[in-house]
Parts: structure tokens; sequence; C-alpha cells
């Protein structure tokens, strides 16, 4: 009886063995199952991280937190995007702008935060423009009408009449620049302009507008197109008689990076202010527009149905053919001289009838 007990003994010792290691072994392996399955979960957020981090869509903030942490108003943080003081970069398929992170610390770092880029972005209607630089608001109202000082944007008041706004941070310049226009009589050449009606305000707003959006792409068809948002569909028909052509600008055209939608009102002004309205302005757009377009074919063809792509490469030889030899003109118009002077004159840009010719010009809707 003692050796059975005994040997029961063993033998139930040596089955508590075996089930202790059956259970280690199946700890073993729901440890390894668990640690396969952490690891495939570092991985795909690591897979995930590793793009964000370089293409830096997660380092990036929307708008509204920029603007909050660069202690600017919304308004003031649109016009500084506007204006190329702050970087933004496009949204991950698609939507609004964002800004990245490390622009925002560029930008907390400058000399003065955060008053310093308020005041870049700070903007003055006339009486407080007048102020700034001691004269009259009477006298400062007829230094912008001969385009002597250029606004930067605009707004409506309560009456839905236009506000045009300046950059304060350049009003100062200018009064260092031209001290004689601030006091004493103002010069005979201003005195006829402004007699005669003339005013330059919205065409020198459109004037830096379109060279700002310009100076952000080298695409040949989006500085067409930047070109030709300052004409009518009237002239716009005649210069670039091609429909397809057309509608591609219209696809290609820059909007404003962080356009909110305003009034009805405010929609009204934006589309008349935007169109040129002077018929030496008229012309000089479609010059530019010819002279764009022709760049912009030189790199490819506007899209037709049935492009596979719808972008196709120029041949070289119409490349070469297009190209003009001797003719040459600034991109965007020149700033106003004050008084205003023919910028076709200063700038040397032909205007003969083989130009004229090839922009289509007739005069026709113009006075």
């Amino acid at each position: 009886m003692a050796v059975r007990g005994v040997l029961r003994g063993r033998a139930r010792a040596e089955g508590s063995h075996v089930r202790a290691d059956g259970a280690r072994a199946r700890a073993e392996e729901a440890s390894g199952r668990a640690d396969a399955g952490a690891g495939g979960v570092r991985t795909d957020a690591g897979a995930e991280a590793g793009p964000t981090s370089s293409a830096a869509p997660a380092a990036t903030v929307a708008a509204g937190r920029a603007a909050q942490e660069l202690g600017v108003r919304r308004a003031e943080f649109e016009l500084a995007v506007h204006l190329g003081l702050i970087a933004v970069v496009g949204a991950p398929g698609g939507g609004r702008p964002r800004v990245h992170e490390k622009e925002i610390a560029r930008l907390r770092e400058q000399p003065g935060f955060p008053d310093s880029l308020a005041e870049r972005v700070r903007t003055v209607g006339t009486a407080k423009g007048a102020a700034l630089l001691d004269i009259a608001p009477a006298r400062f109202t007829r230094l912008a009408r001969a385009g002597c000082v250029s606004p930067v944007t605009f707004c409506l008041n309560r009456y839905r009449a236009v506000v045009w706004l300046y950059l304060a941070d350049e009003l100062p310049a200018f009064a260092a620049r031209e001290p004689g226009l601030l006091a004493g009589r103002t010069p005979l050449g201003t005195r006829a302009m402004l007699e005669s009606g003339t005013d330059w305000r919205a065409r020198n707003w459109r004037s830096q507008r379109i060279d700002r959006l310009l100076n952000r792409t080298r695409d040949g068809w989006a500085r067409a197109a930047i070109q030709a948002s300052a004409l009518d569909p009237v002239h716009l028909a005649e210069v670039v008689d091609d429909p397809y052509e057309r509608a591609h600008l219209a696809r290609v055209r820059p909007v404003p990076v962080f356009g909110r939608p305003g009034s009805m009102a405010a929609r009204k002004a934006w589309g008349e202010l935007i169109l040129a309205d002077d018929a030496d302005e008229i012309l000089w757009r479609r010059v530019n527009l010819t002279l764009e377009l022709d760049r912009a074919r030189e790199q490819r063809p506007a899209p037709r149905p049935g492009d596979d792509e719808g972008i196709r490469a120029a041949p070289a030889a119409r490349s070469r053919a297009r190209r003009r030899t001797g003719t040459t003109a600034p991109a965007a118009e020149p700033p106003a001289s004050c008084p205003g002077a023919s910028h076709f004159a200063a700038m040397g840009v032909p205007n003969g009838k083989g130009l004229l010719a090839k922009v289509g010009w007739r005069g026709r809707g113009v006075t």
C-alpha cells in the first residue's frame, strides 16, 4: 500500500508538472500573439506618423487657431496671408489651407512679437490715414485719388458705400519720400487730373492685387488667368477666342486663400471693383494677357475633350514658332506715379498696330 501510494503520488506530481508546462506554453503563446498584435499596431502607427511628419499635415493648424496663436484678428490674419507675410500649405484632400507650426514658431520668434505682426497689417481709413500724415482728410483723399497712396483692401459702410483702407505701415514711407505733397499747393498736373474726375484708387488696388497673385505662381495658365480676372467677358472673348482656353482660364483662376462668403452687397462690390474700367487700363490688361497666353501655350496647350490627362505637351516646333522676340512687358501694371502718366510710354510697351491687332483691340465698350 505504501509503495502504491508513493507511485500514485509521483504520477500526480508528474501530471501536475505536465499541466504546468502546458499552461506556461499556452501563456507564452498568448503573450507572443499579444506582442505580435501590439507590434502590428505600433508599425501601422509608425507608418502613418512617418509621412505625417515629413509632409507635416499633423504639424499644421487651422487658420483660426493660427490667428489666435499669432495674436491677430481673423481679418488681419487673412491680410497677412495675402501680403505674403504668413506662408500657408494646402490641406490634404483639399479644403482650406493650413499653417505649419514651424511657420507660427518663426513668426513668434521675430523681434517685437506680437505687436510687430499686427502693426504690419494694420489698416486705416481716410481720417486716421490723414492723422498719421498730419494733413487734412480732404487732402489725403485727393492724394489717394491721384494715385499717390494705394489702398490694400476695402470694406462697405452701413450705407453700402466702398470705404478704402490703407496699410498704416506704408504711409510714413510715403511722407518721407514725397514731403512736398503734404504741404503747400497741389502740383498743377495733379490738380488737372483731379479736376477731370480721375480716381486711381480702384485701379491701384487691382494692380497691387494682381501683382501679389502673380508673385505666388510660375504656372503659365494660372498667370494668364490672373490677368484675365480683370477683364469682362466681352473683352476676354476678344483676346481669347478659343472657348476651351477660356474655360481652362476659369478653372485655374486663383481664389482668395481664406475667402469667406460675404453679403450680397459685398459680392456685388467685389465683382464691380475687380474689373478694369478705364480704356488704357483695359488695353494694358489685354496686352499682359496676350503675353502670358503666349508663355502658357509654350508650356502646354489648354486641355480639350478627349485628352487622357487633360494636359498635352506642347510640340517644341510649335513653341518656337509662337515664341515672341524683342517684345517684353512687365507682368503687372506698375504702380501709378503721382501725378499719373502714361504707363505704356513709361515702360516702353509697344503700342503699334500689330500688337493692337493681336490683342483684338477695337475700343468697343469703353469711352
